[in-house]
């Protein structure tokens, strides 16, 4: 990648983490609002700082298939809103004490830690109710059921039974490479679809754009589980080394680091091969930035 590409890469994601931001704040209900305690603690979680990496994944795929245009259409909106608030949740209850008991998240105390366990449930369930309103709204109906499916039982709660019943065993690389899949990678994954179902793009477009997703979501969660173990906790804005508290299958675990590092790399690379006619663009920059992030 070009100098000019990296900046206008670093520039990209600035001004829609900002965008995404200013989405959340819209439209999630105010604290001025009842029930304001549990408004308050969807708010807690939602604006704390984050890379905001799927709404803009879900951005960049309806821009590579629809063009970028002077102004954004609101379904494409509503549905970067609605898959932040959806990870968030997923954060929120991840955090609790009867699944992983972290007490930091983005370098400020978890949601039970700030509000208690019982508003920490609520918020996490309310941020899900008020996603799927706002993906209902994009008037997409494979956006919902795309939604759906990355989230359900087949995708991110699924892929968190496996995560829990893995725990305290050793597992192979197939497994954990099943439970990342379906833990993390399918929303990344859905994302990349929902964006370009939004953009109406063609069946071709629609796989090649899965596969991107498909990569680049197990190369996340394979970071993740390095950073765990080497990552520098003022950066990451949480505790390392839960993953080995928690006696947690990761990749590492399966199969070291020097060779989770390789496929993490591998992953990256596969995901830019799928695009041998463009140049530059935002999508490789994007998954550059997940094979290189610290965070």
């Amino acid at each position: 990648m070009t100098p000019l590409a990296a900046i206008a890469g670093r520039a990209y994601l600035q001004r829609n983490r900002e965008l995404v931001d200013r989405l959340l704040d819209e439209y999630c209900p105010p604290v001025t609002e009842e029930p304001r305690s549990l408004h308050e603690a969807m708010r807690y979680s939602l604006m704390a700082s984050g890379k905001r990496i799927r709404p803009i994944l879900c951005l960049a795929a309806y821009e590579f298939c629809a063009g970028e245009t002077a102004s954004l259409p609101d379904g494409v909106k509503k549905a970067m809103a609605a898959l932040e608030m959806v990870h968030t949740y997923s954060l929120i209850h991840d955090d609790l004490p009867c699944m992983d008991d972290d007490d930091l998240r983005r370098g400020v105390p978890t949601c039970h830690k700030k509000f208690g366990e019982a508003l920490a449930v609520l918020a996490g369930d309310a941020l899900h109710v008020v996603a799927f309103e706002l993906m209902a709204q994009t008037g997409s109906v494979q956006a919902v059921l795309e939604l759906t499916t990355a989230v359900g039982t087949s995708g991110m709660l699924g892929g968190q039974v496996a995560d829990i019943e893995a725990e305290e065993r050793q597992v192979s690389r197939a497994e954990v490479v099943n439970i990342h899949t379906r833990k993390t990678g399918a929303l990344i994954r859905g994302s990349v679809r929902i964006g370009a179902l939004l953009a109406n793009a063609s069946d071709r477009e629609l796989s090649r754009l899965t596969s991107y997703g498909e990569k680049i979501g197990l190369a996340f969660q394979i970071i993740d589980d390095i950073l765990d173990i080497e990552g520098d906790q003022r950066i990451l804005g949480k505790k390392v080394g839960s993953d080995c508290k928690n006696q947690k299958a990761t990749y590492p675990g399966a199969v070291g680091l020097d060779r989770a590092r390789g496929d993490a790399a591998r992953l990256v690379d596969e995901s830019l091969s799928l695009f041998p006619e463009s140049g530059d663009n935002i999508l490789k920059y994007l998954a550059r930035f997940i094979g290189q992030r610290e965070n």
